[in-house]
């Protein structure tokens, strides 16, 4: 199948570090279709050639087993090409529809991989160039907006061009090995469906810790925040896919229908709630590895006035019948103690003790996300207390589990995200894509937490970079009687 993908963005962060090296990665496997071609596109002044020694050079940064060797590149590079745009010139996607229109691919793809608030922009100037015909697939990074309005804003002009079936609204997480599993587990396995309700689980707990700080992000994640960065898509996909009932089948639409049920089972914020259950951090000065590492304010490119939050933790609830009275926890931050993405599902302890065990002991289902993929299954067996010399043993339980590493049985040659999702866009697979309805859920929910912290004068709360993150995280979640798992 002949395609043409067009990267806007073409020589942007997101390119070289991802998308390319992931496309990369497909063409390396045997998974990209032969006969296409890749077209970067931005303002820079490059020919073919030296695109391709751009995007050589900028391989060398990547991870070592992902680079390609000279000859590997060779054969790789044979399918980029370079096209200067400026977005905001309509005459330059005449050049573009000129280009496209030398081979008429089957199948063309425009990955807007820039700045937000172009997507509405060159969305337009694609229909007005006649680029948005029914062979036309368009793909937009998060965040598609900063709240309701401007999320409801950006896909109105996009649909004026599109329809939803041609729109793939990316959020990489969706692609990772660990987060297919997780539907895997759920959706394939008969072993946890009985147990996966309000009877046996007592709380479900999502991090997502990064040990990083802004580093080369520092304007754009002054302006976005922890909240917009990480929560209202990536955490909230992953609590769809935890909460969310068995589809009647695999196809796209199914699955989406079920997780916009649970974004709008979502318990409302009340202001008692937004005082209570939310927590908002901002990293100062600290070790990570040992070694000293500055705070988020004299990061490069952000305000040293900055109030933008770089933690948030939260306690929500779902209000149906699978779930009604089970907190789930939601935590994400940067420069904290470790980089580590991993959900904990936490069941509620036996009924009634005939064994000594340790206290609050119970089992306990891991699943981590990133830099390790598996399961862990924390279970209590039965161990031997000797106390009283001759006298009779006592039988007490120990906690032991059962570790699934997913890289050893299944080898490190794994599809990243990237790669998948976009495997999936060239075959027009919208599973792993979020849909309109979904998205704008998702911001109503996250915009009262917005406001509040607009209204509020106190600012984020401090944390040393390299800790896991402010204290009143953990106040919060030991209020309902429960602790984070690394403190557990």
């Amino acid at each position: 199948m002949s395609f043409d993908l067009v990267l806007f963005g073409g020589t942007g962060d997101l390119a070289w570090r991802k998308l390319l090296p992931a496309l990369f990665q497909a063409f390396r496997h045997g998974s990209l279709p032969p006969g296409g071609r890749i077209i970067g596109v931005a303002r820079d002044e490059l020919s073919d050639e030296q695109y391709r020694a751009l995007i050589r050079s900028r391989f060398e940064q990547v991870e070592l087993a992902k680079r390609p060797s000279p000859e590997e590149f060779s054969r790789f590079a044979a399918l980029l090409h370079f096209l200067r745009m400026d977005l905001s010139r309509p005459q330059d996607y005449q050049r573009l529809a000129a280009t496209l229109r030398e081979r008429r691919a089957e199948t063309v793809m425009m990955y807007v991989a820039t700045a937000p608030s172009l997507f509405a922009a060159v969305c337009e100037q694609l229909a007005g160039a006649g680029l948005n015909t029914p062979e036309t697939r368009i793909v937009l990074e998060k965040p598609l907006g900063h709240d309701v309005a401007s999320n409801r804003e950006i896909n109105a002009t996009v649909r004026r061009g599109f329809g939803e079936n041609q729109i793939f609204r990316i959020d990489h997480y969706l692609g990772k090995p660990s987060v297919q599993n997780l539907f895997a587990l759920r959706f394939g396995n008969v072993l946890f469906e009985p147990l996966w309700r309000r009877e046996t689980i007592a709380n479900i707990q999502i991090t997502l810790a990064e040990d990083l700080g802004a580093e080369k992000r520092g304007a754009f994640y002054d302006s976005t925040g922890a909240l917009r960065d990480m929560v209202q898509n990536h955490a909230l996909q992953l609590l769809c896919a935890l909460a969310m009932e068995p589809p009647i089948n695999a196809h796209a639409d199914a699955i989406r229908d079920e997780k916009l049920k649970v974004l709008r089972s979502l318990r409302p914020w009340v202001p008692e709630a937004l005082g209570q259950h939310v927590v908002r951090g901002q990293y100062t000065a600290g070790t990570i590895g040992g070694e000293p590492v500055r705070g988020y304010r004299e990061e490069p490119g952000v305000d040293p006035r900055s109030t933008s939050e770089t933690f948030v933790a939260l306690r929500t609830e779902i209000a149906n019948w699978r779930w009604a009275g089970v907190p789930f926890y939601i935590r994400t931050g940067k420069r904290l103690a470790a980089s580590d993405a991993r959900i904990v599902v936490n069941f509620r302890p036996a009924p009634h003790a005939i064994f000594q065990s340790p206290t609050g002991a119970a089992n306990r289902l891991v699943i981590n996300l990133q830099p390790r993929d598996g399961l862990e299954l924390h279970l209590l067996a039965q161990g031997q207390d000797s106390r009283g010399g001759a006298r009779r043993a006592v039988q007490s339980l120990t906690q032991v589990h059962l570790d699934l590493d997913f890289e050893k049985r299944f080898g490190s040659e794994r599809v990243g995200a990237y790669e998948r999702l976009l495997l999936d866009v060239i075959d027009g697979r919208l599973n792993l894509f979020v849909r309109s309805d979904e998205q704008e859920e998702a911001w109503r929910w996250v915009e009262p937490v917005l406001e509040h912290w607009q209204a509020d004068t106190s600012g984020p709360r401090s944390y040393a970079a390299g800790t896991w993150g402010p204290s009143a995280a953990s106040a919060m979640i030991a209020r309902d009687g429960h602790c984070w798992s690394e403190e557990c």
